[in-house]
């Protein structure tokens, strides 16, 4: 895997080419393999014998991995994602009351809201730009990270910071040095703001984290208080500012897409839709293991592989998705349903908030600014470190053409 990151889409076409499940060399020379076709990702994210533990990682168990690797945190972090069986049901049923489509719902005002005074701030930045204004750092980053800071009762102050720090944490091109200091800053921030919240108790999910594990310490230990904030915090803000960044550019280098929406003939929502098949937010995501030699698509995976669910490359399976699955189509007849948000019991829990910050979001924007266009070329754009995180590290744009 090239740590450096980059676009996903001429290297998955290849190793689809050549089938839907592949070996990989991970960062540190470690051997995993990588899932890719539709259908193969599919069971697999669902399958009995596959596991999320890292107790199940041969090779981190028997010494196989460097001790700084950069790549341990995907491991390792409590939580909901290293989890299996009962306690991933414990942990997620902790957290999964406050993304029911009634309480997403009711945050829809508060998006709105604060939708309004992005697009406010994002004209001010390009009138202060010669025009030009960086909407990823403006908007597309500040929306969910707001509304999930304000979920969990983080205050404003430390959103830069734990933004930086989820950066690295996701970045696959760093040193061991740097990725474990970001991981042991993480903590130390999050730690902080569980010691404010223990103080001082809000009507948030970190006071209601708080309150569980102080009442009944087997619903939540220490160290999964933690790792459920990182982990929500991350994914709560990441997965979604790549969303609307990569709708944002698929627009706009779709112009006849773009002009379907706005004339009634497509939906906003289809467009979230499209993007996550067509450029998925995360590219590949680590890890799994089967917990005995599994045969997926004809190709065996060994006991204890570290695997990379790839739903980049899922997403323009052409076995799935038609002949066309390159091509941005909001109107497209393979309905076949895209992987981007996960499938089984790991199915992303905040996928109802992260539809609904997109439509909002790409709704607004175009509404306010209908000549919104790029201010560079997209094939010009730096890409993401990272071959986790699939975007663009800016996005400059003219708001009026």
């Amino acid at each position: 895997m090239n740590p450096t990151g980059g676009c996903p889409h001429a290297d998955n076409a290849r190793l689809l080419a050549r089938g839907a499940v592949a070996p990989v060399v991970l960062p540190g020379e470690v051997a995993g393999m990588a899932v890719l076709g539709h259908d193969a990702l599919r069971e697999f994210l669902a399958h009995p014998d596959v596991a999320k533990n890292a107790l199940h990682f041969t090779a981190l168990q028997t010494g196989g991995v460097p001790a700084a690797w950069p790549l341990k945190t995907f491991a390792t972090v409590p939580g909901m994602t290293t989890a299996d069986g009962a306690d991933h049901k414990r942990l997620r049923s902790l957290v999964s009351r406050a993304f029911t489509a009634r309480r997403v719902a009711e945050l829809g005002p508060r998006i709105e809201e604060l939708t309004s005074e992005l697009l406010d701030g994002l004209d001010r930045a390009a009138a202060e730009g010669d025009g030009v204004a960086d909407l990823r750092t403006h908007f597309a980053l500040p929306l969910p990270m707001g509304v999930i800071c304000e979920l969990f009762g983080v205050d404003a102050g430390h959103q830069d910071r734990l933004h930086h720090l989820s950066d690295q944490i996701v970045a696959t091109d760093i040193g061991p040095e740097q990725a474990s200091a970001a991981n042991h800053e993480m903590v130390d921030v999050l730690a902080d703001i569980v010691a404010v919240r223990r103080k001082n108790p809000r009507d948030d999910l970190t006071s209601a984290l708080i309150a569980a594990r102080e009442e009944n310490g087997d619903r939540l230990g220490p160290h999964e208080l933690l790792g459920t904030l990182m982990l929500m915090i991350i994914a709560g803000h990441e997965t979604t500012l790549n969303l609307i960044t990569n709708a944002v550019r698929a627009l706009c280098t779709h112009r006849d897409q773009l002009d379907l929406v706005t004339s009634g003939r497509a939906s906003w929502a289809d467009v979230v839709e499209e993007t996550l098949r067509w450029d998925s937010p995360v590219s590949y995501f680590p890890f799994r293991y089967p917990t005995r030699d599994l045969t997926l698509d004809g190709t065996v995976i060994p006991k204890g592989t570290p695997v990379l669910a790839g739903y980049s490359a899922a997403g323009r399976d052409p076995k799935t998705h038609g002949p066309d699955a390159d091509d941005f189509t909001l109107t497209r007849t393979v309905s076949a349903r895209h992987l981007s948000l996960g499938h089984g019991a790991h199915y992303c829990l905040g996928a109802p908030l992260a539809r609904l910050e997109a439509t909002v979001a790409l709704e607004r924007l175009f509404t306010r600014f209908p000549r919104l266009d790029l201010a560079v070329p997209d094939a010009e754009l730096a890409r993401h470190a990272s071959f986790v995180g699939n975007s663009v590290r800016r996005l400059p744009v003219r708001l009026h053409g």
